[in-house]
């Protein structure tokens, strides 16, 4: 069977709708939350794929957060081994950074719904391509990533342009959140460490969100979902035992 492994930071930020997607398709996923376990060693021997999800650390941070730099290591022996690898957010910070990329805070921060637009590469890439069809989607960061030399940009946005890239044939980076649902969407709203955020983007910002989640969730939600599943393609299918009926 095939077994991805996940990089999670805090219980906040989970894999949201992948997480059905991943089950469907009859994977086994194994969970290493550095929150409860930041001395964790994983190998990504055994698994036939990474997913590094979002957090609100970031990889300047990786001194004072050791288990950052464990991430850095695994991340770059995937890479070595030709395994898929996806980052969400942090997770695509992390990703560009072991390629050469610059991480840095990106002067202004993205909050909620915004608008995106892919690339030429973006609009013909394997995994991605599905994205042409959205103009929205939600975002929650401060720091953004430089395209490695050696990556594609796959994707664009107006107050931060990279937002995501390609490396290899099997490698992806996605500055954006497209496993949001509805309930992980107001779960972040109200959470208390992310009060100052919304407090700078403005009067009614929660409010602001939460229409423009209805308007925009939906359409999000069906093309993440053939996002995902085309990088669970490159992943490849579970193998599965067969029983035969005895004759």
């Amino acid at each position: 069977m095939a077994r991805l492994l996940v990089f999670q930071h805090v219980a906040a930020e989970p894999l949201g709708t992948l997480d059905a997607l991943i089950r469907a398709r009859g994977h086994r996923t194994r969970f290493v939350n550095f929150d409860r376990e930041p001395d964790a060693t994983p190998s990504i021997d055994r698994y036939r794929g990474l997913i590094v999800l979002g957090g609100p650390m970031n990889v300047e941070d990786r001194h004072a957060l050791p288990h950052l730099r464990t991430e850095l290591e695994v991340i770059e022996q995937a890479l070595e081994a030709d395994k898929p690898v996806l980052g969400i957010c942090l997770g695509a910070q992390l990703l560009a950074h072991v390629l050469g990329g610059e991480v840095r805070h990106n002067g202004a921060s993205e909050i909620g719904w915004h608008d995106i637009e892919t690339t030429a590469q973006g609009r013909t890439d394997p995994v991605l391509a599905p994205l042409q069809s959205l103009e929205k989607v939600f975002q929650w960061h401060s720091y953004t990533f430089e395209v490695p030399t050696a990556a594609e940009l796959l994707a664009t946005g107006d107050i931060c342009r990279n937002q995501a890239f390609r490396y290899g044939e099997s490698a992806y980076g996605f500055q954006f959140h497209m496993e949001m649902s509805e309930a992980l969407v107001h779960r972040w709203l109200e959470a208390p460490r992310h009060a100052a955020a919304l407090a700078a983007q403005g009067d009614n910002s929660r409010e602001r969100i939460r229409e423009d989640t209805k308007k925009h969730l939906a359409k999000m939600q069906g093309v993440a979902a053939e996002v995902f599943n085309n990088f669970l393609d490159i992943v490849g299918r579970p193998i599965r035992h067969v029983v035969h009926p005895s004759r």
